[in-house]
């Protein structure tokens, strides 16, 4: 016993030498450590972030588009650079074309299913297959979309506008 009264304060010593060693390098690890927990944290953040998106594009669907179907293209007789052009538009369910104009005269025929149509100062109207409506070279088309949310619509345009001018110009 005599020993540990004489040995034990050295290993006590030596415990506590060694104890702040370890505090010392503690304390390094963690302040050098912190760069790299912030680094984990950010990658774990962009990896969390782009799963997500990731997953989320892989279940929303494409956004659908009209499709336009090319029928004639003939220079009008009589009227040097005017042209006649004729094309069917499918739009899908839900689809909606943003505010627009044509700089034309256009005639539209429904052919299957129904479509809303409006231009700015006008009544918006509902048209079924066989049913009409008609955009002069200055209307501004504020409303054409598809009726239905659940089954497509189609119309036959007909359209008289300057050789070379695009067929839709946006507008507000």
């Amino acid at each position: 016993m005599q020993w540990l009264a004489t040995v034990g304060p050295a290993i006590l010593l030596a415990m506590d030498s060694k104890a702040k060693q370890l505090g010392k390098f503690s304390e390094q690890l963690m302040t050098s450590s912190k760069p790299m927990f912030v680094l984990a944290f950010l990658i774990i953040s962009t990896l969390i972030t782009t799963s997500t998106l990731m997953a989320q594009k892989a279940v929303t669907p494409p956004m659908a588009q009209e499709t336009i179907t090319p029928l004639m293209s003939k220079d009008l007789a009589g009227f040097p650079g005017k042209e006649v052009l004729m094309y069917t538009v499918d739009f899908p369910p839900g689809f909606s074309s943003p505010v627009h104009r044509h700089n034309a005269q256009v005639s539209v025929y429904v052919l299957e299913g129904s479509v809303v149509m409006q231009v700015r100062e006008g009544k918006e109207v509902t048209l079924r297959p066989g049913e009409t409506f008609y955009e002069g070279p200055n209307d501004i088309h504020v409303v054409s979309r598809n009726a239905s949310s659940t089954k497509s619509a189609k119309f036959l345009v007909f359209l008289i506008h300057k050789k070379g001018d695009p067929l839709v110009i946006p507008a507000k």
